[in-house]
């Protein structure tokens, strides 16, 4: 290689927002000249198209190498793509395992996520709490902070009367309308700044409410969601999206199908903010909050400090049903 190509190339840290088929667009902060943004197909942004170096796929990898989310270090080379040299330490990811039959390759739909926000209609469809209660034993398995999003409050008379029991066990909850505009401007606040995950049932109204927050946005989210979550690994395209007011969301619909997959029935009560409190008063240690006598857990519904809905989760959960 001669000194002239070495010096045409360039080392920069960035964000990888887009991954498709081994192909990853990394968003740094460096300007770069007008071609190579539109090599990336990032318009606005400072995107490189970049592959894995070589080393970086040596031996049979058990999870994504790189993923959306991820800082990585890269080296723009002079027609303008990149490779990724190094991925640094994620400090948290959301995974899943491979859906193929056997599969045990964990997938990761997004790494770093700063929020897990979780979108559920108060009516049309009628929110699936067990769902929801589901996703948020995830995100507390995995340490993503979530965010409960209670959308179409203009179609029930009280939504806290839904979703007011995750305000009490000390859970974040927005109540929105896109007709009204009602939490428009807490769910913009709360989004800015940070890398957040976006989930919900079909019919929550998603895409709506990110239209109202940033016009446009729900459209463009919705065409790569589309296409995501196939089943097949190597075609999925994953994206980041940046937020008008900084920060970036990701449309994962991959929780629907996320499994407890490392998780033993004993962990399960540690994932309810409202049990784990209540687990070193059991008269055992090895107590499963179902029969046992001196059971804190049971006192406290029998007390009415432990939503009767709530538990029947943790009790599906914990016998695996979903």
């Amino acid at each position: 290689m001669s000194k002239a190509h070495l010096t045409n190339e360039q080392s920069l840290q960035g964000l990888i927002i887009k991954a498709q088929s081994g192909f990853f667009t990394v968003e740094t902060n460096q300007d770069f000249a007008e071609p190579h943004r539109r090599a990336a197909g990032a318009s606005g942004t400072n995107g490189v198209v970049c592959q894995l170096r070589g080393k970086l796929k040596q031996g049979r990898a058990k999870g994504d190498i790189a993923a959306i989310g991820d800082r990585v270090r890269i080296t723009v080379l002079p027609d303008g793509s990149g490779v990724i040299e190094e991925v640094e330490e994620r400090e948290r990811a959301i995974i899943r395992l491979d859906p193929r039959p056997q599969g045990d390759y964990q997938q990761v739909l997004l790494a770093n996520a700063d929020q897990a926000v979780f979108v559920f209609a108060s009516a049309h469809p009628s929110p699936r709490l067990k769902m929801l209660d589901r996703f948020l034993v995830i995100a507390e398995k995995q340490m993503i902070p979530p965010v409960i999003v209670a959308n179409k409050i203009d179609l029930v008379e009280n939504p806290k009367e839904i979703f007011g029991m995750y305000e009490t066990i000390g859970y974040r909850v927005i109540y929105t309308s896109t007709k009204t505009v009602a939490g428009i401007e807490d769910l913009r606040f709360v989004l800015a700044g940070k890398i957040s995950a976006f989930a919900g049932p079909s019919g929550a109204g998603k895409s709506s409410l990110l239209n109202a927050m940033q016009p446009g946005l729900g459209l463009a989210v919705n065409e790569i969601s589309k296409v995501m979550d196939k089943g097949k690994h190597t075609t999925v395209t994953r994206q980041l999206f940046p937020l008008e007011g900084g920060g970036y969301i990701a449309d994962t619909p991959g929780w629907k199908s996320l499994a407890l997959w490392d998780t033993e029935p004993e962990e399960i009560d540690g994932y309810f903010p409202e049990l784990r409190e209540l687990v070193q008063d059991c008269q055992f240690s090895d107590c499963t909050h179902t029969h046992e006598p001196g059971c804190a857990v049971r006192r406290a519904l029998e007390e009415g400090k432990i939503h009767p809905e709530r538990y029947e989760s943790y009790l599906r959960l914990r016998s695996g049903q979903e």
